[in-house]
């Protein structure tokens, strides 16, 4: 089959791999029809590289369709559409029990003290093949796939693998009070899916801030107050104190993460680190690693006092300073974690029909075929052509 892998910094390749078997009675084989291209598919573009080896194969947003079961998977037969939650997890253990399926006790990856295994993510997430290829291997084929109905096109379900609960998790956790205020830094398809899911759910004002003048024209046409990071830089909490009777926000949402504009020496240091012999590399970055982290030090800036800051961006620093003074003294809230993805598919699904009050059907603003994913990377890391969330059509 063919299938995205991961050849070094900025690099990688559509190449020919063998194709996935089923390996335990209860794994599925899955004809992949539609695979998403994540802000976190990024980090292995540059930052998380010593984690990966040339050839691993990406992505973590897949659907289609059930091509072979194992023997013991009772709850789908070929034929059926699925999608593929990024988590790996049992559904049967005392962490999923809890719906923190990104906990899973099962396929928690022992060898580096890390949470449940990732599709398509690295040695720190188990190093499991993605779903950027033409078939995935899926376990736990009788809890883990999301069975959908025919007929929709694969934009109204494919983003339950990620993007929908990823941005609903970050907004039940920025507990936002009815009508209050919550601003959203970075616009990109995790933020902007936040903004439209506060609003959905009952948010009085949401404020988006990014720098990139076409994520903030498309969230401004979802009710999004836009503010433009480059004019405001560090004056940005008094205009958000403008729409807040000068308080700040009664929540923030970092949809950011490690690799934050406005952090020079973190970035630089990230880049000096992914030159190194990964030998070298991981050991520094296990213990010694540090973000950019001007987006959660903004968000402290922010939110009012006894405020919530949810961050779903993704960190990876052992060493990362945090103000812990100005948190404890203004009893800010802070919540954070992967998405427990089949926590909230029960909640999310009944919103995604012919009404699509959250806009899916339209919320992808590239579709390129599969052999052209190095493209796409290359065109997402840049941000050009107005990228935002982009669909690879194996």
């Amino acid at each position: 089959m063919r299938a995205v892998t991961w050849q070094g910094r900025r690099d990688v390749r559509v190449e020919t791999v063998p194709d996935p078997r089923i390996e335990e009675p209860t794994d599925v084989i899955v004809r992949v029809t539609s695979t998403g291209l994540c802000g976190s598919d990024l980090h292995l573009y540059e930052p998380l590289g010593p984690f990966l080896d040339p050839g691993d194969i990406l992505g973590h947003e897949p659907m289609g369709i059930v091509e072979e079961i194992g023997g013991a998977v009772t709850a789908l037969k070929p034929g059926d559409r699925v999608v593929v939650p990024f988590n790996v997890s049992c559904g049967d253990c005392f962490m999923c029990d809890q719906g923190l399926q990104s906990q899973c006790e099962t396929t928690q990856v022992t060898e580096y003290g890390t949470g449940a295994a990732l599709f398509g993510y690295t040695k720190l997430y188990g190093q499991v093949p993605g779903g950027q290829a033409e078939y995935l291997r899926v376990p736990f084929g009788n809890t883990l796939p999301v069975k959908v109905e025919h007929g929709p096109p694969d934009d109204r379900y494919v983003y339950l693998s990620d993007v929908l609960p990823t941005a609903w998790q970050a907004v039940e956790y920025a507990s936002v009070p009815p009508d209050g205020t919550v601003v959203v830094l970075g616009l990109g398809p995790i933020g902007d899916m936040a903004a439209r899911i506060a609003l959905h759910r009952g948010a009085g004002r949401v404020i988006g801030v990014d720098l990139v003048p076409e994520r903030l024209n498309r969230a401004a046409a979802h009710g999004v107050i836009p503010l433009d990071w480059r004019r405001y830089g560090k004056d940005l909490p008094e205009a958000v104190a403008e729409y807040t009777g000068g308080r700040g926000a009664d929540a923030v949402i970092d949809a950011v993460g490690m690799e934050a504009h406005g952090s020079p020496v973190a970035k630089g240091a990230q880049r000096a680190v992914g030159l190194l012999p990964d030998a070298v590399a991981q050991p520094l970055m296990e213990h010694a690693g540090v973000d950019r982290l001007a987006a959660l030090h903004m968000a402290m800036r922010l939110v009012r006092r006894g405020g919530t800051v949810s961050v779903s961006g993704v960190y990876g620093g052992a060493l990362d300073p945090m103000p812990l003074l100005t948190m404890f003294d203004r009893q800010i809230q802070l919540r954070m974690g992967q998405a427990n993805v089949l926590r909230w598919v029960p909640e999310i699904l009944p919103l995604l029909d012919d009404e699509d009050v959250l806009g899916v059907d339209h919320f992808a603003t590239h579709a390129m075929p599969l052999e052209e994913a190095p493209k796409a990377y290359a065109m997402f890391q840049e941000k050009a052509d107005g990228m935002v969330k982009t669909l690879l059509k194996p």
